[in-house]
């Protein structure tokens, strides 16, 4: 057996165990998937990854190469020790762990096809060149989910209530994490910039919370459908109490701190039609309204709509659109095609 051949073993054998990482990792994000359609695009691909394996396995054993069944198990145990590790994580650091994981798995493929090139193993080639296809493929995928996390979301995967706990831990968990985040800053930093609003706003606020309050009591008193009834209520209320509080931080020149608070509504989608971003939307139909999020271009202004439309009607095509929108975008930030 030549050193090439040894090394061909080698490097099969490493693959078809970073590939049932690979498959465990799949199965792990399905959980998180935001969509059915994204679910099932990862089921597809837990199974391609058995399909890899199969294949990987096949092409050890016609080498003459001992397939390790204890490195597959061991890739298996690594994927869920990684599941439980990354729990702690931000799904960011997440989901950079494992684009490194096919970052490995695509250079082990294109250094697998250059030992098979010098073997003149057109076999091995071919399975080399389905490889590194398919894990190029992935990694623009994650790298474009990245983008969309970092304009804002709403990416594909959903975080794990244990992510949102470590890397959202200053933020309000009721609305999507950055832009209320952003917005509860600005209103922070505003407020210290302007102590003379602060005494109003806080009356204003507290007035605010009280109204919510004795609302969601009276609520809680009927008898028919009380639950649901109050969380309506409490809705409502919110809604009104933070709409009233942008408008007192306004007629006070206060003009930061609405605009913090404004930024917080948006990303509730607790905006009034005539703020959002397309007009006459509320008159709007749906392929009006899909063409419409096509010419926009400020992943801010997309968000804004999306987040509307889900609190609303809930249209699932206008849903669908403004997420692929955000998608394109995120795509032409990172350079992916």
């Amino acid at each position: 057996m030549t050193i090439s051949t040894t090394t061909i073993h080698q490097q099969l054998r490493a693959i078809l165990a970073l590939t049932n990482v690979e498959i465990q990792t799949a199965e792990i994000r399905q959980g998180q998937a935001r969509t059915d359609a994204i679910r099932d695009e990862l089921a597809g691909n837990a199974d391609k990854g058995r399909a890899r394996a199969h294949d990987i396995e096949k092409a050890l054993r016609d080498r003459d190469g001992l397939v390790d069944v204890v490195r597959p198990i061991i890739g298996r145990v690594g994927a869920a020790v990684k599941s439980l590790a990354e729990q702690t994580q931000p799904l960011d650091e997440a989901l950079l762990g494992d684009l490194a994981l096919e970052q490995q798995l695509a250079g082990r493929a294109m250094y697998l096809k250059a030992l098979a090139t010098g073997q003149k193993d057109t076999e091995l080639v071919a399975l080399a060149d389905r490889l590194i296809d398919a894990h190029t493929e992935t990694v623009e995928w994650i790298t474009t989910v990245l983008a969309e996390e970092a304009l804002g979301g709403p990416t594909a995967l959903r975080r794990s209530p244990s992510q949102w706990a470590s890397g959202v831990a200053a933020r309000a968990l009721t609305f999507p994490a950055i832009a209320t985040s952003r917005g509860i800053d600005r209103v922070a930093q505003a407020v210290r910039r302007t102590p003379a609003a602060v005494d109003d706003l806080r009356d204003r606020v507290g007035k605010a919370v009280d109204e919510v309050a004795d609302t969601a009591s009276r609520a809680g008193e009927s008898v028919v459908s009380v639950g649901e009834t109050t969380a309506r209520t409490v809705a409502a209320g919110r809604d009104a109490a933070l709409e009233a509080v942008e408008d007192s931080a306004r007629d006070s020149g206060a003009s930061s701190v609405a605009d913090g608070i404004h930024q917080v509504r948006e990303a509730a989608g607790i905006v009034e039609p005539e703020e959002l971003p397309i007009e006459d939307y509320a008159e709007l139909n749906v392929t009006q309204a899909t063409a419409a999020l096509k010419d926009l271009t400020e992943p801010a202004d997309i968000r804004t709509v999306l987040a509307y439309e889900e609190t609303h009607k809930n249209r699932q095509r206008i849903v669908s659109a403004a997420e692929t929108r955000l998608s394109e975008i995120a795509k032409e930030v990172v350079g992916v095609n």
